[in-house]
């Protein structure tokens, strides 16, 4: 009589998924360039998919990126609103079809109106012609909540019809007594949006919360 042979069972695919991601992120992250004009974008079939991150100035997009990436000098970060002024593109080392598009912080006052003008209408032409552009990840203040003008720019992704996800950032700031009811205040205000994906994701740059959850978004919508 043969002796059975025994075989060792192979990772699961929910497991090479967590693994793909992983590396995804892991790799080296490199910025690009800095774009101050549409027209100067990288065309779609040279850039590959795209995701980018907006916000209201000083919300913490450079924080967050460089915490997804593990990275902490990738993006520049500052303690002064309205710092980043251009669209600013960041890609994995060894091309894996995904440019992060870092957008400049809206809602900053003090900023001359010509230079708000002109952020303005950056974002604006390029929410409006960029096929390849997957999701707009709308970062929000977990200190503050959804401001009018976090509603103000929603509105402009819904009539653009380009898909978005809200992504409480500072949540480590937030007592938790608390986070039950700002996140579910922070869904009731998206829920009737047309192009807002329902589920909201709550991050904290500085403790490392949420971001695998966001890692894991990123990667369900490039494929």
């Amino acid at each position: 009589m043969s002796e059975a042979t025994e075989t060792t069972p192979g990772p699961s695919a929910e497991a090479e998924r967590a693994e793909a991601i992983r590396l995804l992120f892991a790799r080296p992250w490199r910025f690009v360039r800095g774009i101050a004009n549409s027209f100067d974008l990288p065309t779609v079939e040279a850039g590959g998919l795209e995701v980018a991150f907006a916000g209201r100035s000083n919300v913490g997009k450079s924080s967050l990126i460089n915490a997804l990436t593990g990275q902490s000098g990738l993006a520049r970060t500052s303690n002064t609103p309205g710092r980043t002024q251009e669209l600013n593109l960041f890609v994995p080392e060894r091309d894996a079809g995904l440019t992060i598009v870092d957008m400049p912080g809206y809602g900053y006052a003090e900023a001359p109106k010509e230079k708000v003008d002109v952020w303005n209408r950056l974002i604006r032409n390029y929410l409006r012609g960029r096929p390849n552009l997957r999701r707009v990840y709308v970062l929000v203040d977990a200190r503050h909540g959804v401001k009018p003008i976090d509603e103000e720019v929603m509105s402009i992704l819904d009539k653009a019809a380009v898909s978005y996800q809200v992504v409480l950032t500072k949540m480590d700031k937030i007592k938790a007594a608390g986070v039950e009811k700002l996140l579910a205040d922070t869904a009731d205000k998206i829920r009737r949006r047309p192009a807002a994906y329902p589920d909201v994701i709550a991050t904290s740059s500085e403790k490392g919360a949420g971001l695998d959850d966001l890692r894991a978004a990123i990667a369900g919508v490039i494929g």
